[in-house]
């Protein structure tokens, strides 16, 4: 058996923070792709890329069809896949989506997506997750800060900082519904949080997350060095971010909904192995096993 080497230990008795240890963009130089050479550079600095229109808006209207489809779909609410709001009880979030809906799996297929994924990923890549995201208005809940790398490392077993994700707004996304907050300049400080894993953690945690969740005191910290940048655009636009961002969302009490499509794009030279601070892994809707590259 092969041991591979925890670069980023987390979930331990004490919070501890480090410095990255892998490259944020790992296409060589000039390696052709979708993204202009400044914007890449501007990605490597801030770890994010904001683009104004993603999709058409002709687009927008059939993902966003699909999006109520699956929503008001009895079987798709029955479904694990589904995750509820507990004071609501709404559909929050529609993991796997990709495999569940074909007009999804060609948005994950698509050049201007997956094309953009590669370049920043310098290889071939597969889905990590994927999942619709909605925020109706007038109490939909947020997500705390975290980065996602460290729930990947310790639960899924993502041995490298080599996945990027990327959020494609379905609905505009104002300054006051609830949007995408990262620090920018955060992807290169990997913070390990304090506390083990409970089995089953997910169950918790896609609702109202608790493990993995950095202090107060490591937040303010971060935020003072980094600052905070809030995203807003057109439905449409989209925002790509490494996996080590520090990111979060507000609750949306506004009356405008603020829907998403979600997907994980992850090198397939970082497939994912056994947990790193997990008892068990984590249901292959949220953390895959199949490799397959994206064609």
């Amino acid at each position: 058996m092969t041991t591979i080497t925890d670069l980023y230990p987390s979930r331990g008795a004490a919070e501890v923070t480090a410095p990255r240890q892998d490259p944020v963009v790992w296409s060589a130089p000039g390696a052709p792709g979708p993204i202009p050479a400044t914007d890449l550079s501007g990605y490597e600095r801030d770890g994010y890329l904001a683009i104004d229109q993603l999709i058409t808006d002709d687009e927008v209207a059939v993902y966003r069809q699909e999006l109520e489809r699956l929503i008001t779909d009895p079987s798709i609410r029955a479904d694990d896949r589904s995750i509820i709001e507990p004071h609501s009880q709404e559909i929050r979030s529609v993991f796997e989506v990709h495999r569940i809906s074909e007009v999804f799996a060609r948005l994950v297929r698509d050049e201007r997506v997956v094309g953009r994924a590669r370049q920043i990923l310098g290889s071939d890549v597969y889905v990590h997750q994927s999942r619709i995201n909605v925020k109706p208005g007038f109490g939909a809940s947020g997500f705390y800060w975290h980065s996602d790398f460290e729930t990947w490392h310790a639960e899924d077993g993502l041995p490298r900082m080599r996945a990027v994700s990327v959020s494609i707004a379905l609905t505009e996304n104002h300054d006051t519904n609830g949007g995408l907050m990262i620090m920018p300049g955060s992807h290169r400080t990997f913070l390990g949080c304090a506390g083990a894993t409970p089995e089953d953690n997910y169950k918790k945690s896609l609702q109202m997350q608790d493990a993995g969740t950095p202090s107060n005191e490591a937040l303010t910290t971060l935020a003072g060095e980094y600052g905070i940048r809030l995203f807003t655009g057109r439905a449409g636009s989209a925002t790509w971010f490494d996996c080590n961002c520090m990111h979060g969302s507000g609750d949306n009490i506004t009356p405008f909904p603020r829907s998403n499509v979600f997907i994980v794009f992850n090198s397939v030279d970082n497939a994912a192995v056994e947990p790193f601070a997990a008892p068990v892994r984590r249901p292959e809707y949220i953390g895959a096993r199949d490799f397959t590259p994206v064609r």
